[in-house]
């Protein structure tokens, strides 16, 4: 279990306020995660890496010369968000375009893609890899669905060291997804992991049983076993990865680069005795284990598990895996200090300035703020239950993220409409920090509803029923192509695309706001309860499909539960005193 936090909210923050202090050597904080402390040459590729907190040394550990040269951080098993992600970028570019690698998450995808975007409109060249060493998680004719877990490790040296040795953007990104190509893990844990304040784990694992083939999010493993010898453990591990190997490759004199990659909470002792047998099965292979790894890369909190890596090598990734490397938690030979980089002002903290709005506008924006009041109620409300939903077969962050979005949505919110902000500003700066707070899949997607929604209101006149049911629909195509889930997918979608329907239908035929949107929020109901048969086909719980049938939805059931709390604040809302033809 995680015993010590002040409010669990403020784990994240804290955390890496304390790691920057403990290394400043290294790093220094920036908004949204960490960079080098040091000068890196101007031109040379900015590698950028980042996820969820709770997997140290994974991601800011690993940020110093011949590796990243910035981390983006997200909340607890939580994707950083775009903000964050473009913030750190932009503080690590060198000029010489930048890198992303991270793993191939849903939310991960999603916010780094948008940042990427970004860089790209600013004139910043910009390349990613994700990183899809898992075998557990797809088969090999799907393994771009594959999670990225331990090999992470792999894929960020190369893509650093490229750039270390002055490749440009093209050639850092084509070696690393060499790197990648050439990289598979496979992983067990004896118990689940606790987050700060939480009661209990995210999955549980019975007395003498072994979960196989876990994430490193809390995500449940695909299959349960007694628990084997460390060399039944280690036979186990080899198999599977050797069931594998990449093609091109020839067993016989290979050389591999081992990772045996603790999870959190089993003992070095223990990993070492299980590596003994490791190490005696590649050569009974004919396999060269070159530079072995033992220790904690990638980890999931308190968990007790073990992952192994195999890095098939050649003699281009050879010669890039002996760069040296200096990072606050991990270092391989001898680095040239390099001197410290002078810090100016942080650019992301910049006030925007709040646009003129009319009467009508500000009268709107009450009704947003009370809005906004009245999901922070709804969230808060069910948010443990949220969490168990989410923790059936995803990570069990969905309650935690909706409430750090949602409480961040109303802070911002309020502040624009006490400033004198109009409807749209108002509802833009509640997404912007739903968005940038919550991180994830949930954060990014509710930052597109709210967003689509704001460009339609506007900062002049009252918002017609027409105009709200515009921006709900924008919303919902915005979701559909950000998110690339269908209905029957499993996602909030499923709950999100009736209640537009249903919203759009109402409000053509005459209805005003508050009814159309009360029966909108009766067909998102239905829909969201409808999900818990469903196999969910996107996202983490996509591995492990049969885990969630028969619960619903978290994303569609929080849906259901807001858009229904906020008809009652319709009834009020300017925009229900007019609804145009």
């Amino acid at each position: 279990m995680t015993r010590l936090w002040n409010e669990p909210a403020d784990f994240a923050d804290e955390m890496i306020d304390g790691f920057v202090a403990a290394n400043a050597r290294s790093v220094r904080r920036v908004t949204g995660g960490v960079v080098r402390a040091t000068v890196s040459p101007r031109g040379q590729v900015a590698v950028v890496v980042g996820g969820g907190s709770g997997h140290y040394p994974a991601f800011g550990g690993l940020v110093g010369q011949g590796l990243a040269h910035g981390a983006a951080m997200g909340n607890l098993f939580a994707s950083p968000s775009t903000q964050q992600i473009h913030a750190v970028a932009k503080a690590a570019d060198n000029g010489g375009g930048v890198f992303f690698s991270y793993g191939n998450y849903a939310g991960d995808v999603l916010n780094f893609d948008a940042a990427q975007e970004r860089l790209r409109a600013e004139g910043i060249a910009c390349e990613t890899v994700a990183v899809t060493d898992d075998v557990s998680s797809a088969p090999p004719a799907e393994r771009h669905k594959r999670r990225g877990i331990a090999g992470d490790l792999t894929v960020f040296r190369i893509a650093a060291a490229a750039a270390e040795a002055g490749a440009d953007l093209g050639e850092v990104a084509r070696l690393a997804g060499h790197a990648n190509d050439r990289t598979r893990s496979f992983g067990v844990a004896f118990t689940g992991c606790t987050l700060p304040g939480a009661e209990k784990p995210l999955f549980s694992v019975p007395e003498g049983r072994m979960a196989v083939g876990l994430g490193i999010h809390g995500e449940p493993g695909i299959d349960e076993t007694g628990i084997p010898t460390a060399d039944g453990l280690a036979e186990m591990l080899v198999e599977k990865l050797l069931d594998e190997v990449p093609d091109g490759v020839t067993t016989d004199g290979a050389r591999v680069v081992p990772i045996l990659n603790g999870l959190g909470s089993l003992k070095y002792e223990e990993m070492f005795v299980v590596y003994r047998r490791i190490a005696q099965l590649l050569e009974a292979a004919g396999i060269i284990a070159v530079d072995p790894h033992v220790g904690e890369y990638c980890t999931s909190f308190d968990m007790a598990g073990t992952s192994l890596t195999i890095f098939w090598l050649d003699d281009e990734l050879e010669r890039l895996w002996d760069t040296p490397v200096d990072a606050p938690a991990y270092r391989r030979g001898s680095v040239t200090a390099a001197a410290r980089a002078e810090v100016g002002p942080d650019a992301a903290t910049a006030a925007a300035e709040i646009p003129d709005a009319d009467a009508d506008s500000r009268a709107a924006a009450a009704v947003v703020v009370r809005a906004l009041e009245t999901i922070v109620a709804t969230v808060d409300a069910n948010v443990e239950e949220l969490g168990r939903i989410d923790a059936i077969a995803g990570d069990g962050d969905h309650g935690i993220g909706m409430q750090r979005g949602s409480h961040a949505a109303l802070t911002a919110g309020a502040a624009a409409h006490d400033a004198g902000a109009g409807a749209r500003t108002t509802l833009e700066r509640a997404a912007d920090a739903w968005s940038d707070k919550a991180g994830g899949t949930s954060g990014a997607l509710w930052g597109v509803i709210l967003t689509s929604l704001a460009a339609e209101l506007g900062d002049i006149g009252r918002p017609s029923a027409s105009t709200v049911a515009a921006g709900v629909a924008a919303g919902s195509a915005g979701v559909m192509a950000y998110g690339k889930a269908d209905v029957g997918d499993k996602t909030m979608v499923d709950a999100l695309v009736p209640f537009t329907d249903s919203l759009t239908a109402a409000v053509d035929s005459g209805a005003a706001l508050a009814e159309a949107w009360r029966r909108a929020a009766e067909s998102a109901t239905t829909a969201a309860a409808g999900t818990a048969e469903l196999l969910p086909r996107m996202g983490r719980a996509r591995s492990h499909g049969q885990n969630s049938v028969g619960t619903v939805d978290p994303g569609a059931h929080s849906l259901a539960l807001i858009v229904t709390a906020i008809a009652d604040v319709l009834d009020a809302g300017p925009a229900n005193q007019e609804n145009p033809s």
